[in-house]
């Protein structure tokens, strides 16, 4: 569990624009190599999660609230470290089969 000043409110949250940011922000450590290498990744699974526990926990408070979100926050970061991008799917270039494509397992031989 995310252990946060009780001064950081959502509003601080609200104005981040990156990922360091949110990183520096729930006080996480983090590698500035791996983050530049998935940070659409991470910043996609979290704003997932975050959409989840909105939806699920409502009636937080907003220090509650806010350390659902670090927790989130560092689940989307350790998801990266045993998984890629192709394994997850969370964009939808990854969830489509392309239209023009015949695989070797479609073309029956003789």
């Amino acid at each position: 569990m995310t252990n946060l000043s009780s001064t950081k409110t959502l509003e601080e949250f609200k104005k981040i624009t990156d990922a360091e940011g949110y990183f520096q922000f729930f006080e996480l450590e983090y590698d500035q190599r791996f983050v530049n290498i998935n940070r659409l990744h991470i910043l996609k699974k979290f704003s997932l999660l975050i959409e989840a526990i909105d939806e699920t926990f409502a009636a937080l408070d907003e220090q509650e609230k806010l350390s659902k979100y670090g927790e989130a926050l560092a689940e989307a970061y350790e998801l990266f470290q045993s998984k890629t991008s192709l394994d997850t799917k969370l964009f939808k270039v990854f969830q489509d089969r392309p239209k023009n494509v015949v695989l070797l397992q479609d073309i029956e031989t003789e």
